[in-house]
Order: C-alpha cells, then structure tokens, then sequence
C-alpha cells in the first residue's frame, strides 16, 4: 500500500512521535510511506516532504492544498493519514475528487470551530487514541459512530528494552516527564510548589529529574517555584529538558509521573506511575485502575469539556505511599500494557483501517451477504426453517447468474482491500454466499450446483471435528430433526474446491452466555482447530445463533479476525464494522421477488426501518 502521512511537526511532540513511528513500522512491512511535515528531517528511512503544515494562513493552506494534491498524484497515493487538526484540513481539501480516503488521528481534545460543521475535515475514518476521546468525538463534535476506530498510539517496547530491577544502594529517583508549556506546565509548577518539597525534604537521598522540552515556557509561579527547589535541593533537582534518551532515565528511575506516552512507556519499562496529565490526576496506576487511566490516556483526555481540579496533597500522599513501599509494576499489568500498545499490533490495526477506508470509498453500496444452512433433497420437518432445498437453491444460482451477480469470498474481499488486487477488477454487483454448520447435505447438494454455476461460497464449520450431528437443535428439541455435520475429507473438498472456510466456534456455543475466558477460547481455538485441519487460512467468524455483545466482538478481533458475521444485525455497509457484518437469513420458500429485495442495495436501510432498528 501507498500511505502518506501529513503532520504538524514544528516541534517533536508525542504525535510526531507515534506517526514516525507508525509509518517505520508499515515501511518494515513492505509498504511505500511518504511523510509531509513541518520538519524536513525525521527519524525514519521514509521520505519526508517539508512543507510548513503547521501554518494556518489561509494563502498558505491553499498552497499546502496544492503541493499535497500533486504528491497524491504522482506517488498514487493509496491513503492519506493526518495526525494533527491542521493536517486533516489541508488533507480533506488535497483529496477531495479524488478516489483516495482520509484517516485522521486525533490525539486530544477538538476546538470547535466553524469549519468543523460546514466540512467533515477528519476524512473517512477517525482513529481516536483512547475511549475518552471517541466520546468527545461522538457527543461533541457529532463524528458519526460507524467512523470511528479507537486505537492507541503504540509504543517500540523492543528499543525500551526490560530494565531489570535496581541495584541496592542505588540513588532513589522520581522523575516528571512532559512539556513544560501550557496545561502541563501550570501541573509541573504545582508539583514543583506542593509535592516536591516537602518529599525531598523527607527522604534525605531522592532525587527528582525534570525531563521535557519548552522549560523556558513554564509558567511564572513554576519559574519560582523550580528556582527555589534549586537553591534548596541544589543538584538533586536534575533538569535533564529534552532529551532522546528518556528509555536511560527510565532505565535509573523509580517513580514517574506523567501522561500519554510517557506513562505508557513507564509502565511498559515496569516503572511505577502516578498518572497525571492536563485533564486530571488518574493516580497510581495498578491492576484495578489501570483500564480507568488508559481511558482518559493516564489522565490527558476527558470525554466531556472542561478539566477535574487536582487535590495535591492527595498526589502527595500517593508518592508517599510509594516511597514507603517501593516497588516495581506488577508483570501482569507490565505484560498487558506491552500487549495493548505493542507498536506492530496497532500498526496492522491501523492497516486495516486503511483498507476499510478505501473499500468504503471504492464500493460505497450495499453488498449482499447471505445467510444458508441446510440444502437437503426435501422440505424438512422443522421448525427453525433453515434449510433451502436443493430444487430450490438451484433456483436461487439461476436468479443470481440472470441478475449478473458475482460471489465473492471474505478473502477475495480481503485481496482488494489489501491491495493485492487491483480495485479496478472489484466486481460490478458482488454477493458474498455464506453457509453454517457444515451439513453432509453441503457437501452432496450444494458443492456440485456451486461448481455447475462457477461460484464459491464462505462455509462456517466448528473446529470441533468430534461433532457430527446438529446436536445444538436435535438434543434440546425431540421434534427437530437430525442433521448430519461433514467428515474432515468432505470439508476438505470445499477447501479444495476454492472455497473460503471460516470458524463458528468449538461447539456452536452461544458466546455471551459463557464466562469471558471460555468464550474466548472457543472463538481462538475454533481458528487453530480449522487452519491445521484444513491448511487454510482463516480469517472469517460467524457468530452462532447471531449471538453477540461489544466484549464478545472484542474477543473475536483479538483472535485474529478481519471479518465477522451477524444474523439480521449490523451497518449499513460492511465496512461500518468488521466484526458485525450483515447477513440477511434465507428461508426455505423464497421468491423471486423476495431475492430481488434481500439483494436490493436498499434492502438493509429498509430490514432497519422495518424493526425499528
């Protein structure tokens, strides 16, 4: 893929920081990365465009409009991603016309500017750095829901290394780390005046390192505070300022306090830290307030407007606690921060954030995904009504074939938005076929009318081969009939067939009534199970019985998922969410008008009206 990143980098803030960092990290991968910034030079093997992005007068702007547009152009930019307000507004300008999505980042809070109601300025898709934000984004600036993507800014832990634990004998330290300007001055002169002090007074040997840019724009009272720390403390009051060496003093520190990124690394480097950012003091940061600090970005963001007043002497005392006490990150809690701001992970989140921007672009209608199960040679005695009988499927692929539909795979879906095919070749009217269980009926009625036709189809099998009758309907209904499930060599004929596999669970199981761990390895391990059986890759689930909750959608992304089913539930389009797709059920005496309208770019705007959903 082609990805240009468009930046405000007149300084090396935490924003500049991640972006740099993500665009090396999508570079290692093989993809093509340019960088327009303020800055001409950036630590990265990726080019960087100098342009002042950061400049907001207007016959600049429109100049930035222009120089952007050109490098689109001639590079044929897949993606354009803006990581600052200023960026997003040139950027929306420079594609639009153009059949290139916008993703922004936003890092903080939004100033509401008119701007922000007359142009849609973040694109295509929003990627917001915490749950905060996306609140502030939803309520606030009114960002539509199906935008928006939370993802935080991810962190290199391998160049951090695993500092191990402090020799005995060594300086105690605690260290604040952040700019020294603005909101997180006025909080560095408060702890200068009211924490500092007194901590430094009663433990004889600690030391306190002050690290960050813009020291000369504390403000006054933090000017007067830090000198007469100074003259008090002499040379245990280090003022380190900038440096690119935070990992060193991480490395030889005992207690942080800081926000953002900051904290991030603190906690991925198993130091312990006091959260306190502009928007309020989250506290010591621990196994139980841990998910409560990410959410504010360890107390940088608030989801509604305005900041929480800090009570300094509860930070006080929190840092005394820790000195009392001394001690490291628990390596739970250091294992969860690595695994949730792992720079890879959240780069092929991104990336697939690009491809759904772009499909969403490229194919901005309806695609039809249906819902089979059954095909058997006659009606069938059941209430549940999910069969479709071969005569009659036999039907169905006559319709589609006179109405010139083309079935696509998840993965033939997958090879366009990734770029390995070309979006030119994106069929004119695609229909995804997709059919659960995995009945002997499959493999007797339905593989043979789909080669006829010259279709494939996505089939959802359990990873549990042992099943072998629908024992989910049979057993807990005596009136329901028996249906048989397919051998391993009968699934392995679809596979050889170019058929798409895709996981639904172990055993059928209806996921949001089992506890979070067992639901889990169902959803994993149906996705081991498949891929070493089959020699397939698998990257599609189906939710049984369309059973699902966010935690449950959660899990199957953490899986390894890039899509997901649902049963009569969904967006409007299947990039509104990967892991709630839209399938429209299929009953046995479907109509050719019935078709029409299940097929129908209106269908799903009509199926929601109708329900009320």
């Amino acid at each position: 893929m082609r990805i240009l990143h468009v930046l405000s980098a007149n300084f090396f803030a935490g924003s500049v920081a991640y972006a740099v960092a993500l665009a090396e990290a999508h570079r290692r991968q093989g993809h093509q990365v340019w960088l327009a910034s303020d800055a001409a030079h950036l630590p990265t093997a990726a080019t960087v465009v100098q342009l002042p992005i950061s400049q907001r007068k207007y016959r600049q702007r429109w100049h930035n409009v222009q120089e952007l547009r050109h490098l689109i152009k001639v590079h044929n930019i897949d993606v354009v991603h803006a990581h600052s307000r200023a960026a997003s507004w040139v950027s929306y300008f420079a594609v639009r016309g153009l059949a290139v999505p916008l993703v922004s980042t936003v890092h903080g809070r939004q100033h509401l500017h008119t701007s922000t109601s007359l142009f849609d300025v973040y694109g295509d898709k929003v990627i917001a750095i915490c749950e905060n934000l996306a609140a502030h984004l939803r309520t606030e600036v009114k960002t539509a829901p199906r935008k928006l993507a939370v993802i935080p800014n991810g962190i290199a832990f391998d160049t951090l290394g695993a500092p191990p634990p402090a020799p005995a004998g060594e300086v105690p330290r605690m260290a604040f780390i952040g700019r020294f300007n603005g909101p997180k001055g006025e909080r560095a002169a408060a702890l200068f005046e009211h924490v500092f002090p007194p901590l430094l007074r009663e433990y004889s040997a600690l030391r306190v390192a002050l690290i960050g840019g813009e020291l000369d724009h504390l403000p006054a009272t933090g000017k007067v505070a830090l000198g007469a720390l100074q003259a008090e403390f002499g040379e245990r009051v280090e003022v380190v300022g900038f440096t690119d060496d935070v990992a060193g003093w991480l490395a030889k520190t005992d207690l942080v306090i800081g926000a953002g990124r900051v904290a991030i690394e603190a906690l991925g480097a198993g130091r312990a830290v006091l959260a306190l950012g502009e928007a309020r003091y989250a506290g010591p940061v621990t196994e139980a307030t841990y998910a409560a600090a990410a959410a504010s970005n360890f107390g940088d963001i608030l989801a509604q407007q305005g900041t929480e007043a800090v009570d300094w002497q509860v930070v006080l005392r929190d840092a005394r606690a820790f000195w009392q006490q001394p001690g490291r990150v628990a390596p739970a809690l250091q294992q969860r921060v690595r695994a949730d701001y792992d720079l890879a992970a959240i780069a092929a989140r991104v990336l697939a954030v690009y491809e759904s921007a772009r499909m969403q672009k490229a194919v901005p209608g309806f695609i039809p995904v249906l819902m089979y199960h059954k095909i058997p040679d006659a009606p069938l005695a059941s209430r549940h009504q999910i069969f479709v009988t071969k005569e009659n499927f036999a039907k169905h692929l006559a319709y589609f074939q006179q109405q010139k539909f083309t079935p696509i795979t998840f993965l033939d879906y997958q090879d366009f938005a990734s770029g390995r095919r070309p979006l030119a070749e994106f069929p004119r009217r695609p229909i995804i076929l997709t059919f659960d269980d995995g009945y002997v009926d499959n493999y007797t009625n339905l593989l043979p009318l789909m080669q006829q036709a010259g279709y494939r189809g996505v089939l959802y099998l359990l990873g549990d081969f042992g099943v072998r009758y629908n024992y989910w309907d049979a057993d807990a209904d005596p009136t329901e009939p028996r249906a048989d499930i397919m051998d391993a060599a009968q699934k392995q004929a679809f596979v050889a067939a170019g058929w798409e596999i895709g996981a639904h669970t172990m055993r059928h199981a209806r996921l949001p009534e089992l506890p979070a761990a067992e639901a889990a390895a169902e959803i994993q391990q149906s996705k081991t199970a498949l891929e070493q059986a089959l020699g397939t890759e698998i990257i599609s689930f189906a939710y049984p019985y369309g059973a699902l909750t966010e935690a449950v959608k959660t899990q199957v992304q953490q899986a390894g998922f890039t899509y997901a089913v649902a049963t009569d539930t969904g967006g409007l389009h299947l990039e509104d969410d990967r892991m709630q797709i839209f399938r429209v059920n299929i009953f046995p005496h479907e109509t050719t008008g019935s078709l029409f309208k299940k097929t129908a770019p209106w269908y799903r705007r009509y199926y929601r009206w109708k329900r009320g959903k």
